[in-house]
């Protein structure tokens, strides 16, 4: 009893690092607590300290404006992850802005369940707050089989998540 106990204490106060908004779109996502609870694993398991990630899912043109107004890119893109850490902390602190509707034509396009994409693209932006890059074949590869590795663990993490 001691052991749950302490378990339900972990990640009811850990689960507060994790936060999901929608901006310009209405967005619901049915089991947020057991999608915090895998990316919590995720920084746990890379050896990172997570302080907190803001997940913000919108619109192509609500993401566009961002790429244009911050990396002056002029283009559709279904994520865009900003690192706000302070460098004197060893904790990661970021924000991460999903396009609900680049994540939906991917999916399409790969022949991909949605949910399984938006997974996909939300442990993406974890990834590179861990140190992953995808500039390069070689990184993309290797972000890639991250992506897959962490991917097949949602369902293991989830599982034990009787937290609602």
């Amino acid at each position: 009893m001691l052991q749950k106990a302490s378990s339900y204490e972990f990640w009811s106060k850990n689960m507060n690092k994790v936060s999901f908004h929608s901006a310009d779109i209405p967005f619901y996502y049915k089991e947020k607590k057991k999608l915090k609870q895998w990316i919590i694993n995720c920084f746990t398991n890379e050896g990172k300290q997570l302080d907190t990630i803001t997940y913000v899912f919108c619109s192509d043109d609500y993401l566009l404006n961002i790429n244009k107004q911050f990396l002056q890119h002029d283009y559709y893109t279904d994520i865009i992850t900003f690192d706000l850490s302070n460098t004197s902390k060893n904790s990661i602190e970021a924000e991460v802005y999903i396009s609900v509707d680049r994540v939906r034509d991917n999916a399409q396009k790969l022949n991909a369940p949605y949910l399984e994409e938006l997974r996909r693209v939300i442990i993406h932006g974890a990834l590179h707050l861990c140190g992953y890059k995808d500039k390069t074949k070689q990184d993309q590869k290797q972000m890639r089989a991250k992506e897959a590795e962490k991917l097949s663990t949602y369902n293991l993490y989830c599982s034990t998540c009787n937290l609602g």
